[in-house]
């Protein structure tokens, strides 16, 4: 594994020596005559359980980005070692790699003129705010909320076509469509064969807000329910000092609630360029199946954390969580770098 990184570092080393004055940490190295970008980013963390005093530490991202654009056509492609090295050891001393490389996301956007784009392949799912955000070195935490795993699928494997209109105010318009499996079902929360969804965003100067709903078939049943249905509502509030944001969604089949509700409110404070506070309050309560028995699970979260960035593609963070679930509290540390 260390071989491996040194290889992979050394490698970037002399490919931006190489570029000179051209290389912006961040923004990949330009291959040149062609319209191609390359780049990627590393993410690493520690985490430690209070209770059970146990330790936990992982490279959690590595991931290989390619990216460019020829006129009004755009692509990007990005495969990711996901938690390719783990370590553990406390209440329990285990290690673990997974040296699949995975493919997260490719796919290709055509912009039809200043109101239309069309995207084709695997991307984000553009619902909410927070899912539009991946790259774990460009969020202000590195813990994510429960409500972008629990209610629909992060990733999706088809079609989207957005309509947006500019005036004094902005209106985002999104269909999406999947029929088909996943293009990598490991790189997924829900492993699906078909999904349609519509977002509706609208937006005034630093203000905006969503609402998105939808439905996916999920090849593993949920409540023993595959024909899933969910909803979600969001505002951002991005100004120089500040960020407000919130997401609050259920999930549902017909009349039977699998997530009743899952969201958070998350506040940043600029206190500089390079340094921020953060606070996140969470809540969300979900049905799992144990045997023939639903079980109840929930939480509240209140998540305090610092993010330092000596540059803007590179950050340090640290954040503690308090839970109301018995033995969840946690502190988690990490570093993560864009290329």
């Amino acid at each position: 594994m260390s071989k491996f990184l040194l290889a992979l570092i050394f490698a970037l080393t002399v490919v931006i020596a190489d570029e000179g004055d051209k290389y912006t940490l961040g923004e990949g190295v330009k291959i040149p005559d062609i319209p191609l970008y390359v780049g990627g980013y590393i993410s690493t963390d520690y985490t430690y359980f209070n209770e059970q005093k146990h330790n936990r530490y992982s490279i959690d991202d590595i991931a290989f980005l390619a990216y460019g654009n020829i006129n009004k056509f755009s692509y990007l492609a990005e495969l990711e070692y996901k938690e390719f090295y783990v370590k553990e050891w406390g209440t329990a001393d285990s290690s673990q790699k997974h040296t699949e490389l995975l493919v997260e996301r490719i796919f290709a956007t055509y912009n039809i003129d200043d109101n239309y784009k069309v995207e084709l392949g695997k991307f984000n799912s553009p619902i909410g705010f927070w899912n539009l955000t991946p790259i774990n070195v460009l969020r202000e935490t590195s813990s994510k909320p429960q409500s972008s795993v629990l209610l629909f699928p992060k990733y999706t494997t088809g079609i989207n076509l957005e309509y947006t209109h500019f005036l004094d105010y902005e209106v985002k318009i999104n269909l999406l469509l999947q029929e088909n499996n996943d293009l990598d079902d490991k790189y997924n929360n829900f492993d699906i064969d078909a999904l349609y969804a519509f977002g509706l965003e609208y937006g005034r100067s630093d203000f905006h807000v969503r609402i998105d709903g939808g439905y996916f078939h999920s090849k593993q049943a949920l409540l023993q329910c595959r024909d899933i249905s969910y909803l979600l509502t969001s505002f951002k509030l991005d100004r120089e000092k500040y960020q407000l944001m919130g997401e609050i969604g259920t999930q549902f089949f017909r009349d039977k609630m699998i997530v009743p509700h899952a969201g958070y409110l998350q506040g940043v404070y600029r206190l500089s360029e390079k340094h921020a506070l953060i606070s996140r309050l969470e809540s969300y309560e979900r049905y799992e199946l144990f045997g023939d028995k639903e079980n109840r699970i929930q939480d509240a979260i209140a998540i305090f954390g610092y993010t330092y960035r000596p540059l803007y593609p590179v950050a340090f963070k640290a954040e503690y969580q308090f839970h109301s679930q018995e033995d969840q509290e946690r502190a988690l540390f990490s570093f993560s770098v864009l290329f």
